[in-house]
């Protein structure tokens, strides 16, 4: 594209869901620009295998299904950038993307940059990530069946992926560093009610271990001030997700977790702005849930730039 062309729609964002709408959107004939700081994806490829997005039954690779979804936005023209927006303005009825090298200009804007799932920090979290470390319940759990397993947090998402996990684990054991669940009594009473389950109250991970896969943790018992190495196959870290709106943050309205607000239609409190994926509130984050939001975003922008033209 040349430079202080105006475009018909920027997709800030390459994963499912900003995929997703730049298929809609090259589909409809929309000049449309996809801008990922890295590589197309998003937190899918935290995960080896996708078994559960549908018309692949026996499962598929997330490098493969995201190589897939992009050639098919490619094929119907949408182009994509290697930048990092971080910055958004408006200018004379349009809006312009800050990006670290240069500016890009559009009629409407489709926000996808997702969200990062919080890390404990700790020796080999990185490294055995996919290998046995995990951030998705309902994307590895089944993966898992018959194995020692354990979930690392105490609110409502994490006793829900430690619920959910009981159907495949052998033994499941919730880590958590402090005496009492900040989980609803509800994901309390269903927790306990397992036989599976073994709550470490008062406990951290201080490292995980394993040569090609995860083979143990240690844990720290603060209340004990000692540490202890505990066999495991499977660790879900579920301490919450930070999504990536700090470059719209004093622009568009944010919920108390600085997720974006969006109506069904995915529009924002900004014309012209609309939002997928798991950066949005409300959003499961599954691959479908936010490939469905990316088609609906998009297909918002095609109503709005109408009117526009109306």
């Amino acid at each position: 594209m040349s430079s202080g062309e105006t475009l018909d729609v920027v997709i800030i964002g390459a994963g499912p869901a900003g995929l997703a709408a730049g298929i809609y959107t090259g589909r409809a004939r929309l000049k449309t620009v996809v801008l990922e700081k890295s590589i197309p994806g998003g937190q899918i490829l935290t995960t080896h295998w996708i078994e559960n997005y549908p018309g692949f039954p026996d499962g598929i690779a997330p490098f493969e299904l995201v190589e897939n979804f992009r050639k098919q936005a490619e094929k119907f023209g949408t182009a994509f950038e290697t930048e990092e927006a971080v910055g958004l303005r408006p200018d004379s009825g349009e809006w312009v993307i800050q990006g670290r090298a240069r500016e890009f200009r559009a009629r409407a804007v489709i926000i996808a940059t997702g969200a990062a799932y919080r890390k404990l920090g700790v020796p080999n979290e990185e490294r055995l990530t996919g290998r046995g470390v995990s951030y998705c319940a309902a994307c590895d759990g089944a993966f898992f069946r018959d194995e020692l397993v354990a979930v690392v947090g105490g609110g409502d998402n994490a006793l829900t992926e430690a619920i959910f996990l009981t159907k495949f684990a052998k033994k499941l054991y919730v880590i958590h560093r402090r005496d009492r669940f900040r989980a609803i009594k509800i994901l309390q009473e269903r927790l306990f009610a397992s036989p599976k389950v073994e709550v470490l109250w008062d406990s951290v991970v201080e490292a995980a271990a394993g040569e090609s896969r995860l083979e143990r943790v240690t844990v720290r018992s603060l209340k004990e001030s000692r540490s202890y190495e505990l066999p495991l196959d499977g660790l879900f870290i579920s301490i919450g997700m930070d999504p990536h709106t700090e470059f719209v943050r004093d622009l568009i309205d944010l919920n108390a977790w600085l997720e974006i607000k969006v109506t069904p239609a995915m529009a924002t409190s900004q014309r012209g702005i609309f939002a997928a994926g798991d950066v949005v509130d409300g959003c499961p984050k599954q691959v479908a849930v936010a490939v469905g939001a990316g088609v609906t975003a998009a297909l918002s922008v095609s109503d709005y730039l109408e009117t526009l033209a109306g």
